[in-house]
C-alpha cells in the first residue's frame, strides 16, 4: 500500500478509531482485506499506538483536574535527556510527557485526572527529589475549551447584554 493511502487510513481513524475496515475501505476505495492488513502491520510497527474514546471529563461528575508541570533539568553527561526522560515517564500518573526547544523549562509533563493533593505529593515527592530537577513550575488547567481538535466548549452562548450606541 502507498504512504499516501496508508496516511489516509492513519486520518480516519484519528479523526474516529470506531470506524471499521468495511467503512474504511469504502471511504477509500481500497479492498478492505488491504485496509485490515495494513492496519495489522501499522499496529506490528508500533506506528498505531492505541485506540482511544475521547472524554469530555468536565461534564463528568469527577472532581480531579489537570496540571501542566513544566521542569527544569540538568541533563546527564553522555545520556543527554533520555535517562531523565525514562525517569519521569515511567511514573503511571504521567499522561504525557514532552521534550521542549526553547523557553525557560526542559520538559512539559501532563497530569490528568488527580486531586489538588495528588499533583502536589506527585511533585514534591517525585519530581522534585529527581536529582537532575533544578526546579518545576505547576499549572493547573481551569477549563479546557479545545482538546485534539475538538470544541469542548459545548456551544455556549455569551450571555452578557449587548450595549450599542
Amino acid at each position: 500500500m502507498n504512504i499516501k493511502d496508508r496516511n489516509k487510513i492513519l486520518a480516519l481513524l484519528e479523526k474516529d478509531a470506531k470506524l471499521t475496515t468495511k467503512e474504511i475501505s469504502v471511504m477509500l476505495a481500497i479492498g478492505e482485506d488491504d485496509v485490515k492488513k495494513e492496519i495489522k502491520s501499522m499496529e506490528d510497527e508500533h506506528l498505531i499506538c492505541g485506540y482511544h474514546a475521547f472524554i469530555n471529563w468536565d461534564k463528568a461528575e469527577d472532581d480531579k483536574i489537570s496540571a501542566l508541570i513544566e521542569l527544569k533539568v540538568t541533563p546527564q553527561r553522555g545520556m543527554g535527556y533520555d535517562s531523565i526522560a525514562k525517569k519521569i515517564y515511567e511514573y503511571p500518573e504521567v499522561e504525557s510527557l514532552y521534550l521542549m526547544s526553547a523557553g525557560d523549562y526542559d520538559f512539559t509533563v501532563i497530569l490528568k485526572k488527580a486531586t489538588m493533593r495528588e499533583i502536589a505529593n506527585f511533585v514534591t515527592t517525585k519530581l522534585a527529589v529527581i536529582e537532575e530537577v533544578r526546579s518545576t513550575s505547576t499549572h493547573i488547567v481551569m477549563t479546557k475549551y479545545k482538546e485534539f481538535g475538538v470544541s469542548l466548549a459545548d456551544g455556549k452562548k455569551d450571555k452578557r447584554m449587548a450595549i450599542t450606541p
